[in-house]
């Protein structure tokens, strides 16, 4: 994943379109690495991200909120001073290479016009974000670079800006596909996709591949063995790829994995991944990294947030699984306490042949066919009679246990599907008000202790509602606690509940009016159980549905747990596009 020069390339033309002559109205820094600088023009505007964040920097146009401290930092101060009501003049790219420079003229102390420049560097960790003055000084940087960080290149207020050395590569803008298949003959002995990284400027991992893939059909191929049908076919894909440059006609794409979690990007199509990814077009550049970021930043940030909860549902995971092992060999012991009834029996039977002291005696076992000869153990400070009550007590013991031990593997095993139940919550949670309530709801279970004591009220958080293409209301609960309200108070007897088989996932109820419910709404009904659930990633769900009447919670039952008798079975598979679709919010 990389915004390379090739893609920055297209954003510098979309911000050029839209945002060439436009103001400096406000100017933000919400973090250490980002900045945001709103823009106004006659008739609109929009909001310019800047980031220099080693692992997302970047530059487009963004619609996300973002929360702002109280306290502008400093470099937010200076250049609020420096651009306020600055006009944006030109936007200007140097080659293919990944650093952009925004131009802008501005009214100095003095009151004379002047253009300042920021330069924002997208390199990975040595991203920045640079002032310069009208005469190429450095005025400042979002990171300043000292002779101690890097010897290579300083970024320092006073000092004359340079750009970082350049590479011996060729800029795709500038070439032929023949001069691209010269230097990769020429080049190292590597995969194909290698070395089209070592042959160009401002081209990221998924563009080579997605080339090499093109010329060899999928199959591996050398960059020095290029000849033939490959060269021919990576000569046509260039001379596509170069002429989308110039024209700037790519197609903002977005590759995702089929749970939905973003994995990278490009300004072409992609190919590379068959059927393991899934593939969507944005409508502009912009959009495609606000929801690529949001998306992804997002699931990290949950990932953070939620760790306490993992680990804690982790632990009482593994407690229950190690009581259930241990129950259930304790149980297999209890198979067999018929074994202490016989030899009571046995001692008793022949009483008058033993004596106090003695360690064992043989006996024939009138039990078994054939009365075959068991050896039976004795405790020799005990009496023939108290060695029997013994073994009977022995037999008792086994028998109430294997009672008891039925009783407490069906709570364990319970216990273990409600865990699972909140894993499955947890892992589908996306804002702090559902992590929220789930907390809440392991403290009433008595998983997290003293929670109300230290905590406010959660905000309440509403379920999944959504509208079938019928016009019948299907809510979807987001957590255990959610479920039970849907299921067994807000659902009327005649509306339909769905759930998926056997498989972690939400209560879904198609709130029915008195209506007959057409056999569109329940597929996408049963869609939406599908892709509410831990089965969201499958191919083909099993769901069950029944009228919500047929739904009972069993006495003492863990939140979310309930009992359904009769039921039928649809089979579906999550779509994503269909569920985002039907959504309300």
């Amino acid at each position: 994943m990389a915004l390379d020069g090739a893609f920055l390339s297209q954003l510098k033309y979309e911000i050029e379109s839209a945002a060439l002559e436009s103001r400096v109205d406000r100017i933000h820094q919400p973090s250490r690495e980002e900045l945001v600088i709103a823009l106004r023009w006659r008739g609109g505007g929009a909001k310019l991200l800047l980031s220099a964040g080693a692992n997302s920097p970047r530059i487009h146009f963004t619609e996300v909120a973002i929360e702002n401290p109280k306290q502008p930092p400093m470099f937010c101060m200076l250049l609020r001073k420096h651009l306020g009501n600055a006009k944006l003049v030109a936007v200007r790219q140097i080659g293919l290479d990944r650093i952009l420079h925004l131009d802008f003229e501005s009214v100095n102390e003095m009151g004379d016009l002047v253009t300042l420049t920021l330069a924002v560097e997208i390199m990975g960790r040595h991203s920045n974000i640079i002032l310069i003055g009208p005469d190429g000084r450095v005025i400042d940087a979002i990171k300043r670079i000292d002779d101690e960080m890097s010897s290579v290149r300083q970024i320092l207020p006073g000092m004359t800006y340079v750009l970082p050395p350049a590479q011996d590569k060729l800029v795709l803008t500038d070439c032929e596909p023949e001069q691209v298949l010269e230097r990769l003959r020429a080049g190292r002995a590597v995969e194909l996709s290698k070395g089209l990284m070592e042959a160009l400027m401002g081209v990221s991992p998924i563009l080579c591949r997605e080339l090499a893939h093109y010329a060899a059909r999928g199959r591996e191929l050398l960059a020095t063995e290029l000849d033939g049908d490959a060269a021919d076919r990576l000569a046509f894909r260039l001379r596509g790829l170069i002429e989308t440059l110039r024209t700037h006609t790519g197609e903002p794409t977005m590759v995702s994995e089929p749970n939905g979690r973003p994995r990278d990007f490009s300004f072409i199509d992609i190919h590379q991944y068959g059927h393991l990814m899934v593939t969507r077009r944005c409508g502009s550049y912009s959009e495609l990294l606000d929801r690529f970021y949001s998306e992804r930043d997002g699931m990290e940030r949950m990932k953070v947030r939620s760790h306490d909860l993992l680990r804690l549902l982790a632990n009482n995971s593994d407690r229950v699984a190690r009581k259930l092992a241990a129950q259930r060999e304790e149980l297999k012991e209890c198979a067999n306490r018929e074994r202490f009834k016989i030899q009571g029996d046995l001692i008793n039977a022949n009483i008058y042949r033993l004596e106090k002291g003695m360690t064992y005696f043989d006996a024939e076992n009138f039990y078994e066919e054939g009365s075959p000869t068991v050896r039976i153990p004795l405790d020799p400070q005990y009496p023939p009679a108290k060695n029997a009550q013994r073994y009977y007590a022995e037999y008792r013991k086994a028998d109430t246990a294997e009672k008891m031990l039925h009783t407490l593997i069906a709570q364990g095993e319970e216990e273990a599907l409600y865990l699972d139940s909140v894993f499955d919550s947890l892992a589908r949670a996306t804002t702090e008000a559902e992590l929220a309530a789930i907390r809440e709801e392991l403290a009433a279970g008595g998983y997290i202790k003293n929670y109300k004591a230290r905590n406010k009220k959660p905000e309440k958080v509403a379920p999944h509602r959504y509208r079938s293409s019928d016009g019948f209301t299907i809510l979807s609960g987001r957590n255990n606690v959610q479920n039970d309200q849907l299921t067994l108070r807000q659902a009327r007897g005649g509306d339909i509940w769905l759930h998926t088989q056997k498989i972690p996932g939400s209560h879904t109820i198609v709130f029915t009016e008195g209506r007959p419910v057409p056999d569109r709404t329940m597929t996408e009904a049963a869609i939406i159980a599908a892709w509410n659930s831990r089965a969201r990633d499958s191919a083909q769900v099993a769901v069950d549905y029944t009228p919500a009447r047929n739904v009972k919670k069993p006495r003492g039952a863990k939140p979310g747990m309930v009992v359904y008798d009769p039921y039928q079975t649809a089979y579906v598979t999550p779509d994503k596009e269909l569920v985002e679709r039907l959504e309300e919010h």
